[in-house]
């Protein structure tokens, strides 16, 4: 998000192809009016530019980062053992497992680098970009209020589709 405003998220992937899938953080972000950056960068093929990035983040400003990775999924890990923001994981579906090896390489971490793991699929990116607001949102009234609105507006979608199947048994 360009908007002028220093970028509060920090959005990693581990290739390129896993972007289809993380533009839905971006758009999630983006409907909350959180600034964000987006970088590819490698657990395995580019350790020192992930390193680096994850030491120098808090500096920049960045309060939260979600790390996506297939297969290995080494990235979320990484960059969580070189910060003390808080890491979100994304697990990304794809390979011969289909995505269960990189959900379990996200979410086995060693006790101390603790990284916060999302499920499989467009739900877990979506998921990733509103904890990350959760996250914000704990000095920031203003995200509060939108949050707040983003579950009635979820409450509302649940209630209408209810009225649209009770509709359909009637007939």
């Amino acid at each position: 998000m360009s908007n002028g405003t220093k970028p509060l998220v920090g959005i990693l992937m581990g290739s390129d192809s896993d972007w289809p899938m993380m533009h839905d953080v971006v758009k999630t972000l983006a409907t909350f009016g959180v600034s964000h950056e987006v970088r590819v960068l490698s657990a395995h093929r580019t350790p020192d530019l992930a390193s680096d990035y994850s030491k120098r983040a808090s500096r920049r400003g960045i309060k939260v980062i979600i790390a996506a990775a297939g297969g290995a999924a080494h990235l979320a890990g990484v960059i969580a053992s070189h910060t003390i923001l808080p890491v979100i994981g994304v697990p990304i579906k794809g390979g011969a497992l289909n995505g269960i090896d990189a959900l379990l390489a996200t979410i086995q971490m060693p006790a101390g680098i603790p990284v916060a793991t999302v499920t499989l699929g467009s739900a877990g990116a979506v998921n990733a970009a509103i904890l990350a607001v959760q996250i914000l949102a704990v000095d920031k009234p203003m995200l509060s209020k939108k949050l707040l609105e983003y579950k009635v507006a979820l409450k509302g979608k649940v209630i209408s589709g209810n009225a649209k199947v009770q509709s359909e048994l009637k007939k």
